[in-house]
């Protein structure tokens, strides 16, 4: 069982809050989190909503079933019957008691708007995402904490290409990452998607014509780590704008799909506003770009979007779990400077990312970085160039290049 970085985030949560609620993809770790790591430690009753019978009680009755619980209790797979969020608030409302419910969800319950505000001021959410790189290595990653502080940081050693590569393409999540045969991997991405696609979405919404949605979800595979453009993705896909923005709501909310925002301030430089698109895993990226094998990989052009896709997954995982707040977005102004990810602390400090599959880096790479640095005036901490190189080198200015595997250092 691998250590979870948000466990502090949860209990933490569970201490002072009366509904916690934990999302993210399924097969992430959430149902193993709650049962085993929390609801025995913790004395929580354990239903999941997996059981046909238990969905059948809380659908036949929902507030019967949330009132026939005794004591603290977890629900699994809570947006299998959002009927329950109605009674669970009711039942807060009599007891504000923190730790009462620990929800989890396998899709975003947030993004249907007669739910978003049924528990406002009542519930902490948080999401797990597929294991990060430091909890497969077992680190305490201190990425982000180094990336603002005041001392330029150092990172050396770590993985070269060939290493990356082979991280991305074994992915976060548990199942996939204890299996190393490269068929069986496959297997299981094939499965789940089937899985996602057919059941996940009918929980959340009524669907048509399920066929679309692999192939819709191909093509942002394609496009992934590169600015949504629903025109050209409608052209492409064959799919009439309206039917496909919600469809790409419905990846979103089953967490297949991550829209990236655009980094804004009230500033004069006209930024480019439209979000990036993130696959939210990159064996599953691999898996739906036909790319599993890293012998074929090569000089494939693709290896650059999965580098980046790779380095935004695991900065959303870092932030997710992180003490501190941070946000993650990216930065474009209409003149074509772009960074491939900002990252932007509480106090409103900026650092900037760019993400390079190469093992060498030159002044051009920078570009952009300066570019955000203008834009964000006194708030620029720092731009860093990210590459598969082993050792960390300064660039003048706040500027400098460091290993990916910074990351899970």
């Amino acid at each position: 069982m691998y250590p979870r970085l948000l466990m502090s985030s949860v209990v933490a949560a569970l201490d002072d809050t009366p509904v916690t609620l934990l999302i993210g993809p399924r097969q992430a770790g959430k149902s193993t989190l709650a049962r085993e790591q929390l609801a025995c430690t913790r004395a929580l009753t354990y239903l999941t909503l997996d059981d046909a019978a238990t969905l059948a009680s809380a659908h036949a009755d929902a507030t019967g079933f949330v009132n026939s619980l005794r004591g603290p209790a977890v629900i699994d797979e809570v947006q299998r019957a959002t009927g329950l969020f109605p009674a669970i608030k009711a039942s807060v409302d009599r007891d504000r008691s923190p730790g009462r419910f620990l929800l989890t969800g396998s899709a975003n319950v947030l993004m249907l708007p007669h739910l978003s505000e049924s528990l406002a001021g009542r519930m902490e959410v948080l999401t797990l995402w597929p294991l990060a790189q430091s909890e497969i290595e077992r680190t305490s990653p201190q990425f982000l904490d180094d990336l603002f502080a005041p001392q330029a940081p150092s990172w050396h050693g770590g993985d070269r290409r060939d290493g990356i590569i082979e991280r991305i393409l074994r992915g976060g999540y548990p199942e996939v990452v204890s299996r190393t045969d490269t068929r069986r991997r496959e297997r299981w991405f094939g499965s789940y998607l089937t899985t996602i696609l057919q059941r996940e979405v009918r929980d959340i919404a009524n669907v048509t014509d399920l066929a679309v949605l692999p192939r819709l979800l191909q093509f942002a595979a394609a496009r992934a780590a590169s600015l949504l453009n629903m025109n050209e993705l409608a052209r492409d896909s064959g799919i009439a704008h309206a039917t496909l923005k919600r469809y790409l709501a419905l990846l979103e909310a089953t967490y297949l799909i991550q829209r990236l925002p655009a980094w804004a301030r009230n500033t004069t430089t006209r930024l480019v506003k439209s979000p990036k698109i993130l696959i939210v895993d990159s064996g599953l990226m691999a898996y739906l770009l036909h790319t599993t094998q890293a012998a074929t990989l090569g000089d494939d052009p693709r290896v650059g979007s999965l580098v980046e896709n790779f380095v935004g997954t695991e900065l959303l995982k870092l932030a997710a779990s992180a003490r501190d707040r941070y946000a993650v977005s990216y930065f474009r102004t209409q003149h074509g400077n772009e960074v491939d990810f900002v990252i932007e602390d509480a106090r409103g400090h900026v650092v900037g990312i760019e993400v390079k599959a190469a093992a060498t880096v030159t002044a051009r790479d920078f570009r952009g970085l300066r570019a955000l640095a203008g834009t964000a005036g006194k708030d620029f901490m720092r731009g860093v160039v990210l590459y598969s190189g082993t050792a960390t080198l300064p660039f003048g200015d706040g500027l400098l290049a460091a290993p990916i595997s910074a990351l899970w250092a």
